[in-house]
């Protein structure tokens, strides 16, 4: 999923404004929260608190610094500044993102045939660029823009949609890519015109199945992949540690099955956001809104962040539940909103 780093107070104070209903809970509303785990949740808090600059949040985040890392002491800070605030109505749409590690080369090889690209010099945000299509029949051949080639094109698409990965090359080093820029073209579902097209059911698709398909119709499954125009452009980055998730959309790394993606018009980066996920593997726990995607839109929607690897897409890419988003708010801002 494309990530595009944003201005955390802007969007802030963005959650102010959105069109939707909202409604104040009391924690005790909150199904699992005294079993939550509210030390990591306070750890990955902290990772981005210090951007949110606006009133009510400064002084939040200069205590939260102090707070004992234990259950009970991190839970009774998120409960002594916060409220808990729906906003819009469930049930919510839960997915899963990962970061997934792939294997690629410095130079174009029969198996290694499928770059990835730096951002164009010539790209201008919100300006349409070549399309998906387009790039794929060679639009960006030839001007020195690869960071690397990868052996498999349905692995590249869904690296677009994931918006980072780690790439391990043939001399067994390993480099990691980020969000560095999209081409302007709104983002369409592959798995959505699979389902119109009468191949699944909507019940039956996923990354899975979507990847499954495209490898053994692969003529087909080139075009049904250009069905999303959107494509996304890559830096390397190279000074981040192995053991440290990806670059959210607040610019600091995010952390496993404690960030989420969420749609910044509805749901403030930087907040707290207490889940309750069902499905096969159900969820209830605290996280932080600390990305974005193309495809998160809506005040009840979420991409849950799930690791690295290939178990964490496994998990990541069986998740489609519905559930709920409660958001963690400083609490006259949490009346405030409930008031408009």
């Amino acid at each position: 999923m494309g990530r595009r780093l944003l201005s955390a107070l802007a969007l802030v104070a963005a959650v102010t404004a959105a069109p939707a209903p909202a409604r104040v809970l009391d924690f005790a509303e909150l199904a699992g929260w005294a079993e939550g785990g509210q030390a990591e949740a306070l750890a990955a808090f902290l990772v981005t608190c210090d951007q949110l600059d606006a009133p009510d949040w400064r002084p939040i985040c200069a205590l939260a610094a102090d707070v004992p890392k234990d259950d009970a002491s991190a839970r009774a800070f998120f409960e002594l500044f916060f409220r808990p605030v729906i906003v819009g109505e469930p049930p919510a749409l839960f997915t899963g993102y990962f970061e997934p590690e792939l294997n690629g080369s410095p130079v174009r090889t029969p198996r290694f045939a499928w770059p990835i690209y730096r951002r164009p010099p010539d790209l201008n945000e919100g300006v349409p660029y070549h399309s998906r299509a387009s790039i794929e029949a060679g639009a960006l051949r030839g001007r020195g823009l690869e960071i690397a080639w990868l052996d498999d094109p349905v692995e590249v698409f869904f690296l677009h949609i994931q918006g980072s990965g780690r790439i391990r090359m043939t001399d067994g080093s390993v480099i990691r890519v980020g969000y560095a820029g999209k081409n302007g073209h709104p983002y369409r579902s592959v798995g959505q015109e699979l389902v119109r097209r009468g191949i699944f059911t909507a019940h039956e698709v996923s990354a899975g199945t979507i990847a499954n398909w495209v490898r053994r119709n692969p003529k087909l499954g080139a075009e049904l992949l250009n069905h999303n125009p959107s494509y996304i452009f890559f830096r390397r980055i190279d000074d981040l540690p192995a053991d440290k998730g990806p670059i959210g959309a607040m610019g600091r790394s995010i952390t496993p099955l404690r960030s989420l993606a969420v749609d910044p018009v509805f749901t403030p980066l930087g907040a707290p956001v207490w889940i309750e996920k069902a499905g096969r593997a159900p969820l209830a726990r605290l996280m932080v809104a600390q990305d974005t995607g193309g495809a998160i839109k809506g005040a009840q929607r979420a991409d849950i962040f799930y690791g690295f690897g290939d178990a964490a897409g496994d998990a990541a890419g069986d998740v489609k539940d519905g559930g709920r988003m409660v958001l963690l708010l400083p609490i006259d801002r949490a009346f405030a909103l409930v008031a408009e």
